[in-house]
């Protein structure tokens, strides 16, 4: 039977890692609103539709680490 692993800091780390980056990705994205409305409203929708869903992708790795320890995928 295997024994239990010891608790790390990785997942608590990376949780605050997280919630960093959609603070400064939220600020980054709001700060822009005055720019983005002088856009045509089709343009405004395609910006928020991409910014909204863009901010998921950097955060790949650091769930990799939280789960591996590691930052890139081995194999």
């Amino acid at each position: 039977m295997k024994a239990p692993e010891q608790p790390t800091l990785r997942k608590p780390l990376g949780i605050l890692g997280i919630l960093l980056w959609i603070t400064l990705w939220s600020v980054g994205v709001a700060s822009a609103a005055a720019w983005i409305s002088q856009l045509h409203v089709a343009l405004q929708a395609i910006f928020y539709l991409v910014a909204g869903i863009a901010w998921i992708f950097p955060l790949k790795p650091i769930l990799q680490w939280m789960e591996t320890g590691s930052f890139r995928r081995s194999g």
